[in-house]
């Protein structure tokens, strides 16, 4: 017999008369957690087509959330004061001019990349390459807030059982995973490697890509956390540093090496191993350069083995509606842990130390802000 939990204790609440001021947490100055501060602001209003989201809980991020707040983000120019907080999860306060998607009440998970959603790219479907393309909590106020105004086509409805930092914790990365899997063509029985496995993201897209039927291997620096991986039913766990890393890839399948790479690291010496590590036809999926950027690549060996390099910035819509498919068939990411938003800059300080292991989220019930 199946029990249905109360949406409080799955940390939901229900939606509460907006008021005109809300609690916030914010930073003035760029600099290290300690920066993080709670005040009061205005409450966003929804325009048309836009809707307010009364925020459950939210993602951190290193690079849309630390790098950003230490003053280094390399895509972006941000003027404090700055809420931050992009993938999040809520319910519907209010409805901005023309909204008839969803209603008050209803929960949602909110993808953080706002399209102009008029352009060539975006009428085709392929949101993630708008050239205009803004993010929630780095070009807009974001969601480390009681509010956050967003557009409609921006909030998916959540699935009922799944609580709100898990539901923050697929808006995005589970949306990126998804359009990895899908712009790489995985098919079940394929070998995925994924390096540095225990990020956020490496963490969703291998449990993504093993939901989806693929055998997987990834990979940490971290003796502590290749532990943790293997315990998580991982295929293999590897050491990329190991110098025996690529013959273990290729031991492991069958002399071909992995149909599917992922690396979203960008060190020069990762990336080697990445490609001496990939079948002849396969395919290196990136989506970002967090320890680094410039790698050397090979021509004569991408065309004579039919190797394939794609850069996935985001989600896109089709890849949203494939992954909450896959919720519903019994996805989840993986949420290391969470902290109530009066301890933002504890849970920065976590990241920045390296102890995660997946996700960590930031709770915004009423009783969070003074936790």
């Amino acid at each position: 017999m199946s029990i249905t939990l109360p949406a409080s204790e799955l940390g939901w609440s229900d939606p509460l008369p907006v008021p005109a001021t809300m609690r916030a947490m914010l930073f003035r100055r760029f600099g290290p957690p300690d920066v993080l501060e709670q005040a009061t602001v205005d409450t966003p209003r929804p325009g048309p087509g836009e809707v307010l989201v009364q925020v459950a809980a939210v993602g951190i991020g290193r690079l849309l959330d630390l790098t950003a707040r230490a003053g280094n983000h390399p895509y972006a120019t941000i003027e404090p004061p700055h809420i931050l907080g992009a993938d999040h999860a809520g319910t519907i306060a209010a409805l901005g001019e023309g909204v008839d998607s969803v209603q008050v009440g209803d929960r949602v998970a909110v993808l953080p990349g706002v399209a102009c959603g008029t352009c060539a790219y975006c009428a085709d479907g392929r949101e993630e390459v708008c050239d205009a393309l803004t993010v929630i909590g780095t070009h807009h106020p974001g969601a480390y807030a009681q509010y956050c105004a967003v557009p409609a086509r921006n909030v998916h409805k959540v699935p009922d059982g799944i609580p709100a930092a898990m539901a923050a914790s697929l808006a995005l990365l589970g949306t990126v995973a998804a359009n990895q899997m899908a712009q790489a063509g995985l098919r079940p029985g394929q070998w995925v490697l994924v390096q540095g496995a225990s990020s956020a993201l490496g963490s969703t897209t291998a449990a993504y890509a093993q939901h989806l039927g693929a055998k997987i291997i990834s990979t940490s620096r971290s003796a502590q956390k290749r532990a943790a991986m293997a315990a998580a039913a991982a295929d293999l766990v590897l050491d990329t540093n190991a110098p025996d890393f690529v013959e273990r890839v290729r031991e492991a399948t069958g002399g071909r090496g992995v149909d599917i790479a992922v690396d979203n690291l960008g060190d020069p010496a990762v990336w080697d191993a990445t490609i001496d590590s990939l079948a002849r036809g396969g395919t290196v999926v990136t989506s970002g350069a967090f320890l680094g950027g410039q790698v050397k690549i090979n021509l004569r060996r991408v065309y004579s083995d039919c190797h394939r390099i794609i850069g996935v910035r985001t989600g896109n819509p089709a890849a949203v509606a494939e992954l909450w498919t896959q919720v519903e068939k019994g996805f989840r990411a993986v949420v290391d842990t969470t902290f109530p938003i009066a301890r933002a800059a504890d849970a920065h300080r976590y990241m920045e130390d390296d102890n995660s292991l997946g996700r960590v989220a930031l709770t915004l019930r009423p009783e969070d802000w003074d936790a």
